[in-house]
């Protein structure tokens, strides 16, 4: 028997003020629209951008519906319009913010389990980390340098 050790590394900014200037207008891009997100059952906006190595920024919401689990998150919604729209473009970060209509959110928010799996996806395909911002409402911004320190053990193609 052997024991492993996993570690997660992940960066803490008092809020969106103390991030680099090009993830500050990135993240304010996620929570512009977070504010068009359709999430009219959970109350609960959900705002993603994604930079791409070509420089441009696609954005997404999270769009619900009536037939659970039709919906969709912000992040898959971004990520799968980026790589449809742009399929050989490497993403370079991704800033999220979610929001509640029931309650102030002021912790940081990470993805859901099956948007950490989308994204780790994407890394895999090309073969570069993607790095993540996500906070609330307000307050601290988490940064994570890859979606491996999200989903350390993550579920890869290699095994199909």
């Amino acid at each position: 028997m052997k024991e492993v050790k996993i570690e997660t590394r992940l960066e803490v900014y008092e809020d969106i003020s103390e991030l680099p200037v090009q993830v500050q207008s990135l993240m304010k891009k996620a929570v512009e629209v977070r504010e068009a997100a359709y999430a009219p059952y959970s109350k609960f906006n959900v705002g993603a951008a994604i930079l791409l190595e070509n420089d441009e920024i696609i954005v997404g919401s999270n769009q619900e519906n009536a037939s659970y689990p039709s919906g969709l998150c912000a992040e898959r919604t971004a990520i799968y319009y980026a790589n449809a729209k742009f399929p050989n473009v490497n993403m370079r970060m991704m800033a999220l913010t979610a929001s509640s209509r029931n309650k102030v959110t002021d912790k940081p928010i990470a993805p859901c389990g099956a948007c950490r799996q989308a994204i780790a996806e994407y890394e895999i395909k090309q073969q570069k980390p993607i790095e993540i911002y996500f906070m609330g409402a307000k307050g601290k911004v988490v940064k994570s340098g890859s979606l491996a320190n999200l989903l350390p053990l993550l579920f890869e193609n290699s095994v199909l």
